[in-house]
């Protein structure tokens, strides 16, 4: 690359990096679909996916075919434009947010960060205003679809939203006020000074905002037990029942994206990200450039999977909450224990500067 210039140059690594994010991703909803599958049917005492390939690794392309091909129906009232674009705005918002992302160390080549597509210095609020966009691909599906269940669940995920929404902002006022960053990549360099205890789930102190921002995950996610939106045994199939086909499975896709995203978030925010648990007790070139690259990487990997498997053992652990307690849970107990985690954690940084 040493004939292109600078400007050539940090186009081809960005277009490069955004391609390889962008499969891995996709490749990385897919197997989570079968992870799911397989250890819920360990939970459940029944194999789960095992005929499709060894270990059943061929099954999410046998159900990418099988969505792939089926006949892709549009209700005849149904607001035709809106409806189709209701699953693109879910999808395109849940893989959008990757980009954010700081999911390596901070190698560089040729001055281009190599381990993040865009490090901004807002990539929070990005991540928390993109996320929160993606719910209007839900609520036009619903109104979109002229059905009344999938209209029940589109106004649940609105009113869904404005309750946990709220206390999912200021969980993480506290991340903020700790880094002085609404930097991912600041936020992640603060808590790797002395390994573990420099995070903020430990020697931050923020286990009270941990624990807000997890429940405010699922139900950001629409996972059990907050999947009252698309809940079965009382709206068929929620939002989505007149979906078919691709549209059907792009609205499964953002779903598994959003786990991803919320899961990567966790990690950075509060167990240090891709920084490691050892701290600097191993040096920062420790086994050459390679080894000094992927480390990082296969540390953030394993605490996002983490975060995945505690998705999938809760829904397979917990029943579905009524509407009502979710609400209640929401306004009466998450927003003032958030706020309250605010005075605390404020009070505390003041005390020590």
């Amino acid at each position: 690359m040493s004939h292109l210039s600078p400007f050539q140059t940090f186009l081809l690594l960005s277009i490069l990096k955004v391609v390889v994010v962008l499969v891995i991703t996709l490749m990385s909803v897919a197997y989570t679909v079968l992870l799911e599958r397989k250890v819920l049917g360990r939970i459940q005492n029944r194999w789960g996916p095992s005929r499709v390939g060894p270990f059943g690794l061929m099954q999410p392309l046998a159900d990418g075919i099988k969505l792939f091909l089926k006949e892709d129906l549009l209700p005849i009232a149904a607001e035709r434009p809106l409806f189709i674009l209701a699953p693109i705005i879910a999808l395109a918002c849940a893989l959008i947010s990757i980009a954010v992302v700081p999911f390596g160390g901070m190698q560089t080549v040729k001055g281009v960060e190599m381990f993040n597509i865009a490090d901004l210095n807002i990539g929070l609020l990005v991540i928390l205003g993109i996320t929160s966009i993606g719910v209007y691909g839900i609520a036009l599906s619903g109104w979109s679809s002229n059905n009344k269940f999938a209209l029940l669940g589109s106004l649940r995920a609105t009113s869904q939203m404005i309750s946990y929404e709220l206390a999912l902002g200021l969980s993480l006022v506290g991340v903020v006020l700790r880094a002085q960053s609404l930097s991912l990549r600041e936020i992640v360099n603060s808590q790797g000074a002395h390994g573990a205890w420099s995070w903020n789930i430990l020697g931050g102190g923020q286990l009270v905002a941990f624990f807000i921002y997890i429940m405010a995950a699922y139900a950001e996610t629409n996972r059990a037990p907050f999947d009252l939106p698309e809940a079965e045994s009382e709206l068929v199939a929620g939002y989505h029942t007149e979906y078919s086909s691709m549209k059907f499975a792009m609205f499964f896709m953002a779903e598994y994206a959003n786990m991803i995203t919320v899961s990567c978030v966790a990690s950075l925010l509060f167990f240090g990200g891709a920084s490691s648990p050892l701290g600097h007790l191993l040096p920062a070139d420790f086994g050459g450039p390679i080894l000094s690259a992927i480390f990082p990487i296969l540390w953030f990997v394993v605490k996002v999977l983490a975060f995945l498997l505690l998705f999938i053992w809760v829904r397979g652990t917990l029943p579905r909450f009524r509407y009502d307690q979710l609400m209640s849970f929401g306004w009466k107990f998450l927003l003032p224990l958030a706020m309250a985690n605010i005075i605390v954690t404020s009070l505390v940084i003041a005390l020590r500067s």
